[in-house]
């Protein structure tokens, strides 16, 4: 193996390595956060809910650049939001964190809007009904919704798996480009087609990327079959 390949196998692997550290870190987060501004959306009626909902999708509208500016000004260690954070121990900007938070802004609203839709899908008489025997909220919640809106928590969670793995324009203004550190499988490949002669090597990292993808669709197609069998085994 010459010098050429190898330094494209450490490029590829290690993006690849920090991408799904990004990625999984990201559905870690987000997940919790979605499902609950979700149920908000879903079964709150409340002032200002067209103005939250609107919030929410923001970064959907927003071109990816914008936001990943934005994230910049508020959390740059010279920003009074960074500078508080950075005196913490926790540094966002041109760091791996900072990724993870890109990523996490980008793709929850993707997430809220499947589990939302999942809650919606939910007979709102069934959490009644369980309520009128006296199981508190967050029993019925617990083993009512929980279980019937499964299959939407599961299609968010990979909602924002796949867009960690693929964002670009926030990642490369909020964190930059910087290989080994902040320089995930999409930087990577950006950064291989700037360099001539570099087309080989973006393409291996996109054939790369492919198979991740497909993978993650396999895996939450498994597992949503899962789920489903195991609702249809309790009715």
């Amino acid at each position: 193996m010459n010098a050429d390949a190898l330094a494209l196998d450490m490029v590829a692997w290690q993006a690849l390595r920090l991408s799904l550290w990004v990625a999984v870190w990201t559905t870690l987060i987000a997940v919790p956060l979605a499902l609950w501004m979700a149920w908000l959306l879903a079964r709150r009626d409340f002032w200002g809910k067209s103005i939250l909902n609107a919030f929410v999708h923001l970064p959907l509208v927003l071109p990816p650049v914008v936001t990943g500016y934005i994230l910049l000004s508020l959390f740059s260690p010279a920003a009074p939001i960074g500078a508080t954070l950075s005196a913490i121990g926790l540094t966002l900007a041109f760091k791996w964190t900072g990724a993870v938070l890109a990523a996490v802004v980008m793709g929850f609203p993707l997430m809220v809007r499947a589990m939302r839709l999942a809650i919606e899908a939910v007979d709102p008489k069934l959490e009644e009904a369980a309520a009128t025997l006296g199981a508190p909220r967050w029993s019925v919640f617990a083993r009512v919704t929980l279980p019937l809106i499964a299959p939407g928590i599961l299609a968010g969670a990979v909602m924002g798996f796949a867009k960690a793995m693929g964002e670009f324009g926030s990642t490369i203004t909020f964190v930059a480009n910087i290989p080994g550190q902040t320089q995930t499988l999409p930087l990577a490949i950006y950064t291989a087609l700037q360099i001539p002669g570099g087309e080989g090597r973006a393409a291996a990292m996109a054939l790369l990327s492919c198979a991740v993808a497909l993978g993650a669709v396999f895996l939450s197609e498994a597992l949503a079959r899962r789920v489903a069998t195991r609702i249809g085994a309790s009715k």
